[in-house]
């Protein structure tokens, strides 16, 4: 009596819940089909775009796991799961990992507009947050910079998305600007002949545009010329330290007085 009991139950349970599993089954491997047709689409999308590695890898898998969820809680609905609480659930957790990591969802978001829109890129010489340095990493949640005295500075995405950037590499070219001084009894013509000279005989100095010296200040105890030659982001240190030893050379050698301070003697009577 109780076998048959247990039978006809068995039976029940198959009559109502088989139909559903097999359909539940069915819709498993059709949509892990789908989800993969999808992301080989998507992912084909971005190779066609000039995109990050790192924010490629990054979607693929968050578009992946989205739909996995999608698909877990159709399964599971199939079945015959309440999926109201369970999406309640999902919500909540996900409402408090994102208070949890507020400060790296911010920095995750950074990171995504800095791929996405590219103000800066590997290697370009940037100032920001304060910082001066080559741009040596960028990775998803912060930004590796390399200074002139060879520090690595990290900085927070959320931050270097949402401050001034100033990106030095992006035209190519930069000028540098430099200023000497030169006692009032100088030539003007034949300061600016000389400092000139320096300039068009580095080779590392550009051309177009073309470099230039001026007038720029006559200062309490001397003439100010500004000096401006342009040359690569590369070059920048190399013709900023060179223009200073040569001009001080070709001026000595063109009998150009540079004004410094004079000591005075203070003879004492008597």
């Amino acid at each position: 009596m109780d076998t048959q009991k247990w039978i006809d139950k068995g039976y029940d349970l198959i009559v109502e819940f088989g139909p559903k599993l097999i359909a539940a089954i069915a819709i498993w491997v059709i949509g892990s089909w789908i989800i993969k047709m999808i992301l080989k689409g998507v992912k084909k999308t971005l190779n066609r775009g000039d995109y990050d590695e790192s924010l490629k890898k990054f979607l693929l898998n968050l578009v992946s796991w989205i739909l996995k969820i999608i698909l877990i809680v159709v399964v599971l609905g199939t079945v015959g799961v309440e999926t109201t609480s369970f999406a309640a659930i999902l919500a909540a957790a996900g409402l408090a990992i994102g208070m949890a990591l507020q400060g790296s969802l911010g920095n995750f978001a950074g990171g995504v507009l800095i791929m996405i829109f590219k103000p800066i890129k590997i290697g370009d010489l940037i100032e920001a947050q304060g910082e001066l340095g080559v741009v040596k990493e960028i990775e998803i949640f912060t930004t590796k910079l390399l200074t002139p005295t060879n520090k690595e500075v990290i900085i927070p995405n959320g931050a270097l998305s949402n401050g001034n950037i100033t990106n030095y590499s992006t035209e190519g070219k930069l000028r540098v600007d430099l200023t000497f001084g030169v006692g009032y009894d100088s030539d003007i013509k034949q300061t600016k002949e000389v400092l000139m000279n320096v300039l068009t005989s580095n080779p590392k100095v550009l051309q177009d545009p073309a470099p230039t010296v001026n007038v720029s200040e006559l200062a309490d105890s001397s003439v100010n010329f500004a000096v401006r030659p342009w040359c690569t982001v590369a070059d920048y240190w190399d013709v900023y330290f060179e223009t200073h030893e040569n001009a001080k050379e070709a001026l000595d050698a063109a009998g150009i007085e540079i004004p410094y301070p004079h000591a005075v003697e203070i003879q004492k009577e008597g």
